[in-house]
């Protein structure tokens, strides 16, 4: 059976600043981002978590622990289940709008149950493979923002990941990227849907050049990433039409495979 005890792996990067990281590869070795980095930063009088994770094991006591009195604000980067299934966990959470319908239901984790770590996945069976939303969802637009106390942080939408997809940027010039721009294997839309994501990465690019930003924390993988991760990202993107024809079929994701295990990018088209 799984430690609970010892599932996340808690790292304090700066003094308001931690990252909680966890295996997404426990539930299928066909997911290899790991860890799955989540983010809480601490305010003087508010805290912001960036994603609940997995909801394998209680994540909440160890936010609580860290956020000794102040007010806890949960935020979903995007709706995707490594990043919401714990939201159960806290009475409320913010998603942007344009996925709020989504996270507001029970999320179905069925395409889990012929995984090889049976072990793992008789926590989802144990919840009949639908895993509970937060009672209260909350809505958010682009250019929202929270102070924290001392701390402000602003929303960035970003679609192309997802239709709802943001970015953090705070006021201490740090952009946390989600999974709009990470190292290791990516998820993208359909091929006519290339123009959006390139279009969000040339926006955060701009961004991070305007506000002088030289850490980006994004939400798989190494973190933190110099400016390079968004460029070089970009770039790979715009050469996928050169490999197009060497493309291999990923049935788990009903994908397109393009690249390597070993690359930079490795990318999982969206056939549908």
């Amino acid at each position: 059976m799984m430690d609970k005890k010892n599932h996340f792996e808690v790292s304090k990067l700066k003094d308001y600043l931690f990252v909680i990281k966890e295996n997404i590869s426990l539930i299928h070795p066909a997911y290899t981002n790991d860890p799955l980095n989540m983010y809480l930063l601490l305010g003087e009088n508010s805290a912001l978590l960036l994603d609940t994770g997995c909801g394998l094991s209680p994540l909440k006591p160890i936010i609580d622990n860290l956020i000794a009195d102040r007010e806890l604000i949960v935020l979903n980067s995007h709706t995707h289940w490594d990043h919401i299934l714990g939201n159960e966990q806290f009475g409320e959470v913010f998603v942007h709008q344009k996925e709020a319908q989504k996270v507001s239901q029970a999320y179905d984790v069925s395409y889990f149950q012929d995984s090889p770590n049976q072990n793992i996945i008789q926590i989802y069976a144990n919840q009949n493979f639908l895993i509970p939303p937060a009672e209260i969802i909350k809505t958010l637009s682009d250019q929202d923002e929270f102070d924290l106390g001392g701390l402000k942080v602003k929303i960035i939408h970003c679609p192309g990941h997802s239709p709802g997809s943001v970015c953090l940027l705070t006021s201490n010039n740090e952009l946390f990227t989600s999974d709009v721009a990470y190292y290791g294997d990516i998820f993208l839309p359909k091929r006519q849907e290339f123009p959006l994501v390139l279009e969000t990465l040339d926006k955060l690019i701009n961004l991070c050049k305007n506000e002088k930003i030289k850490e980006l924390y994004p939400s798989h993988r190494k973190s933190p990433c110099e400016i390079k991760l968004l460029i070089n990202f970009r770039d790979a993107i715009k050469n996928i039409e050169s490999s197009w024809e060497s493309k291999k079929s990923f049935d788990f994701f009903n994908a397109w495979e393009i690249g390597e295990k070993t690359d930079e990018f490795r990318f999982f088209v969206s056939k549908y």
